[in-house]
């Protein structure tokens, strides 16, 4: 009885799916979309972007905390001052201070809507004009870059947050003008290989390495006086430094992290979709419950303070800090220029070899190598990050989460469309999103990491032209805490191990011309004698 009612409840749902599946690719929806000629259908468009949103939503929490380490546009004027004296201290900024903490929390929520703006315009941009199933967001990778290399923990770096955004604006504006022209896969081809591909494993273990520090992630990584880094993960910690006081390898938090990176990595063995927000789910909502070892609201002030906005649940929040805060007055400076050669090498190398990886993934290349929709598609990645500097976070990206949806069978924009309604609907819940502990994206850095590592399977490690400058690419992005120095080092070592070859190819051809003239004198001494003979 029981077995012949879910029968025919499911026969019915079949028709009535069948059904709406008809009526939407017959109408201006489906034509527009191309959904019967790309054999595909609404539901499963809608499967698809849900599938895609899953494994991506995570960049939601990640990018803001990331880009809120940077402090934003808080300074020392945003420090509490204390009652004894008339004026915050120097480095009030990286010591416990309520009135910073608090201004820094602002600016994360503001980060989530920034966030959610951007991918949502970039999807829905990508899907309308491009017809592509292809999700945006603000790049992983780009974001620390900015947040920890150029505007520096709390604003330690070379430049303000303001002039950082400026840098990514006019980086932004120069590959819309390369794409524009055709140009971003040739300069994309003049890069190694060895540099192009030790990149994506180099950022992959910056990332990594952000994702296990103390300040930033799960707290397995910290200071030391001796080593410069050490084994952590401890009870007690300097809040200045940051340095291990007690209790090593005893942190509540990260003992619940490591839970959290063990739950993403079974779901990942299983190819379970979403499962870095499984992960994340699980390490947040534990770490909701006051009272606990674990909480991110402990009976503090600024706990209180955060607490009672995460109560809220549903709050829809304006940004206020960050958009439209671009600055040029501090632009000419060789740090700026720096910075914008080296976003626009990332994004011609992730960007342009992401985007194309994907069409190829979806099976959208023809046999010429171009793909429907290729320059539109290159045209709204780049568009993206302008929108995305206006608003405040880094540069946007096409991301590989968008092969989750295609293996759902996304075929058309339809999924990207469907992708930027799930980011809309974010939007009505900041209180929750910017309640996401430290130690609860930090495990997803670290997979983010593993996975941007796959990539060295590819280089010639028996050549060793193209071994050194990959190895010096990848180790100098974590160890010198920078991703431009690996990209410099890497490139620089490259020309230095050409020059070898062209120097013996030059020494090559200055022997021949040798010989050329030798033999050439050898002529002209001959023919005088043989005329000395005749005469």
């Amino acid at each position: 009885m029981g077995f012949g009612l879910m029968g025919r409840l499911a026969s019915s749902w079949r028709k009535m799916e069948m059904a709406v599946n008809d009526a939407v690719s017959k109408s201006i929806v489906g034509k527009y979309f191309k959904l019967e000629a790309r054999k595909t259908c609404f539901t499963t468009e809608l499967r698809a972007g849900t599938a895609t949103f899953m494994t991506m939503a995570y960049i939601i929490a990640v990018n803001a905390t990331i880009l809120a380490d940077s402090g934003g546009t808080c300074s020392r004027a945003d420090c509490s001052v204390p009652a004894n004296q008339t004026a915050a201290s120097l480095d009030c900024m990286f010591k416990p201070n309520a009135g910073y903490e608090n201004c820094v929390s602002k600016t994360k929520s503001d980060l989530v809507v920034a966030t959610v703006l951007s991918a949502m315009i970039g999807s829905f941009a990508m899907g309308m004009l491009a017809n592509l199933p292809l999700g945006l967001a603000p790049g992983m990778g780009p974001n620390a870059y900015l947040a920890y290399n150029l505007v520096g923990y709390h604003g330690s770096g070379s430049m303000s947050y303001q002039t950082a955004l400026a840098v990514v604006l006019v980086e932004a504006c120069a590959f819309l003008v390369i794409s524009g022209l055709g140009l971003r896969s040739k300069l994309a081809r003049l890069i190694p290989d060895s540099v192009r591909l030790a990149c994506a494993a180099g950022i992959g273990l910056f990332i990594a390495f952000v994702g296990l520090q103390i300040h930033q992630g799960v707290g397995l990584i910290g200071p030391d006086s001796s080593t410069l880094v050490t084994i952590t993960a401890c009870t007690t910690t300097d809040p200045l430094t940051g340095a291990c006081i007690g209790g090593k390898m005893k942190s509540p938090t990260f003992w619940l992290a490591m839970a959290g990176v063990l739950i993403t990595c079974y779901g990942l063995m299983k190819e379970v979709k979403g499962s870095m927000i499984y992960g994340i789910l699980f390490t947040t909502l534990i770490s909701w419950i006051r009272g606990t070892v674990f909480t991110y609201f402990p009976e503090t002030p600024l706990g209180d303070s955060n607490y009672n906005y995460f109560k809220k649940v549903v709050d829809f929040h304006k940004i206020e800090s960050t958009a439209g805060v671009i600055s040029f007055s501090h632009f000419n400076s060789r740090a700026v220029w720096v910075a914008l050669a080296t976003l626009l090498y990332v994004d011609l190398l992730a960007t342009t070899g992401v985007l194309y990886t994907m069409a190829e993934f979806g099976g959208f290349v023809n046999d010429n190598g171009g793909f429907e929709g290729e320059y539109l598609a290159y045209i709204v990645d780049s568009s993206s990050t302008i929108v995305g500097s206006a608003l405040g976070v880094s540069p946007v990206a096409t991301y590989v989460e968008s092969s989750a949806g295609m293996k759902e069978g996304g075929r058309t924009g339809l999924t990207a469309v469907v992708i930027a309604a799930y980011f809309f609907f974010s939007f009505f819940f900041t209180p929750l999103l910017t309640s996401v502990p430290p130690w609860a994206v930090g495990p997803s850095l670290v997979m983010v990491g593993v996975m941007m590592m796959k990539v060295v399977k590819d280089i010639k490690w028996e050549d060793v032209k193209e071994a050194v400058p990959a190895f010096v690419t990848m180790v100098l992005m974590p160890l010198t805490y920078s991703i431009s120095n690996g990209i410099i080092g890497g490139v620089g070592v490259h020309v230095a191990l050409c020059l070898y070859d062209l120097g013996l190819r030059l020494i090559k051809w200055l022997n021949q011309m040798r010989k050329i003239v030798r033999n050439g004198q050898n002529q002209v001494s001959a023919g005088a004698e043989s005329m000395v003979e005749i005469i």
